[in-house]
Parts: structure tokens; C-alpha cells; sequence
């Protein structure tokens, strides 16, 4: 569960190859493409320009380098080549990265084209809510002052939280522990302590926090087919405070915390 300062090095390249996944992502026009180009892509990235493995493949069987979770979509959005990417859509890539054996998590909600005011807020506060759950990790902080702080900032912008899923402890596996819940009493769960590393990864709905599984066994959807939005970092519990391992050069945390 605590990492050696080497395996966190080891970490901290991972995640910043990881960051310019998304970086190169930004710069595509994704409205046109379908979630399978998308997911192309991102492969030919990691394997040929950055000499890394995506973990994601392969890993409980899925086929795929990435989850692309358009609009009502929740988390685990199988990519397909008939799925087309389309103005006015929310997208949620969550991609995954391993270099030197270790692996690091990461996803983003991009906004295609032209949305309205009550969508592009719903994108923000869960931005937002995952810095304040970040805002949190230091030595002796708890993890139920991470989810409590997320799941009170969606509160009190009228979203909710979904449950069902949670942040992880990350390392030379994908999952491993602690587990990081999105809500939760401060001052409850498991003590931080330097060297810990795991993701911090609400999905903030626009209605009410019930999802469905779809028949493929992946796809997760509102139940009440309302927009959901999601943002992940991978973060090390430093002597200080803490580090975000997949940091990209469009944050800034100060304007978060």
C-alpha cells in the first residue's frame, strides 16, 4: 500500500507520460470521430510515440486501451466504431498507462463543440469536486474527509454522487488498496500516510446517483439517462501534503483549492 520514494519516482513518470496522453487529445477536433477512432488513437500514442503498454487492455477482459462515456454514460463506455462523437456532447476518456511496471489512472470530460450553460456546470463542478477530495490528502488525514469534501461541494451545486464505484490505491496494479470512497464523515476510514498512492475519481450526476448496468456488462448509465460527468488524478501522499502524479499543463491547483 506505501511506496518506496523510487517506486513513486517510477510513478511519476508514468503519470506524466500519461498527462500528455491528454495533451495530444486536446488538440483533436473530436467531434466527427467515433469512440473507437478515439480509442485507436491513444493505443498508436502510448505504444509508438511514448514506448509505454496501455494498462487498460486486456485487464478483466476488456479489449480496449480506454472507456469513452458520452453524455448519460457513467463510467466503462465500451469504444465502437458505429459510436460517433458529436457537437454538443460531454465525453469522459479514461485511459491508463504503464511504464518501467508501474501503472498510472487518469480520465478527463471534454466538452465538444457548443453545450448549454447547465452542462458545461455540471462539467466544472466535478472538476471542482475532484480537487476538493484532492485538497484533502496529507499524512493523517483520513479517507472520509476526501469524500466527504467532494460529495458536500456536488451537494450544494444540486448534484449527486455516485456510489457504486470508487477511487483506488494504484502501483504495479491497476487496483489495489485502500479504497477511496466519494463520500464518507470526516475523520472516518483509513489514515493517510506519506508515500500512499491512489486515484481520487467522482462521477457527479446531473439527477438522482442510481446508475444501470447495460446488458454488455460494462456500460454504466443514469437511471434516469441524466448527464454525468467525471475527472480522475492519480495522487501521492507526500511529507507536505501532496503530489498529482498525471498532472497536465492546462491545471493549475491553486484555482481549485
Amino acid at each position: 500500500m506505501v511506496k518506496s520514494s523510487d517506486e513513486v519516482e517510477l510513478m511519476r513518470k508514468s503519470g506524466r507520460l500519461l498527462a500528455t496522453v491528454f495533451e495530444m487529445l486536446d488538440r483533436q477536433c473530436l467531434a466527427g470521430m467515433s469512440t473507437m477512432e478515439v480509442n485507436d488513437l491513444v493505443e498508436q500514442f502510448i505504444l509508438i510515440d511514448l514506448d509505454a503498454r496501455p494498462a487498460s487492455k486486456g485487464q478483466y477482459g476488456f479489449k480496449y486501451v480506454l472507456n469513452c462515456s458520452i453524455n448519460n454514460v457513467v463510467t466503462h463506455g465500451v469504444p465502437s466504431a458505429d459510436e460517433i462523437i458529436r457537437d454538443g456532447d460531454i465525453v469522459n476518456l479514461d485511459i491508463t498507462l504503464e511504464k518501467g511496471g508501474f501503472i498510472a489512472d487518469s480520465s478527463k470530460t471534454y466538452i465538444v463543440g457548443v453545450v448549454p450553460p447547465a452542462t458545461k456546470r455540471l462539467v466544472r463542478v466535478a472538476q471542482e469536486a475532484m480537487w476538493k477530495g484532492i485538497g484533502k490528502v496529507r499524512p493523517g488525514a483520513h479517507v472520509g474527509d476526501i469524500g466527504f469534501a467532494i460529495e458536500r461541494h456536488a451537494k450544494k451545486c444540486g448534484y449527486s454522487v455516485v456510489r457504486e464505484y470508487c477511487g483506488h490505491g494504484i502501483g504495479r496494479e491497476m487496483h489495489e488498496d485502500p479504497q477511496v470512497l466519494h463520500y464518507g464523515r470526516p475523520g472516518t476510514g483509513l489514515v493517510l500516510q506519506q508515500g500512499m498512492v491512489f486515484t481520487i475519481e467522482p462521477m457527479i450526476n446531473q439527477g438522482t446517483r442510481n446508475v444501470v448496468t447495460q446488458s454488455d456488462g460494462w456500460t454504466v448509465v443514469t437511471k434516469d439517462q441524466k448527464l454525468s460527468a467525471q475527472f480522475e488524478h492519480t495522487v501521492a501522499v507526500t511529507r507536505g501534503g501532496f503530489e498529482v502524479l498525471t498532472l497536465r499543463r492546462d491545471e493549475t491547483p491553486k484555482l481549485y483549492l
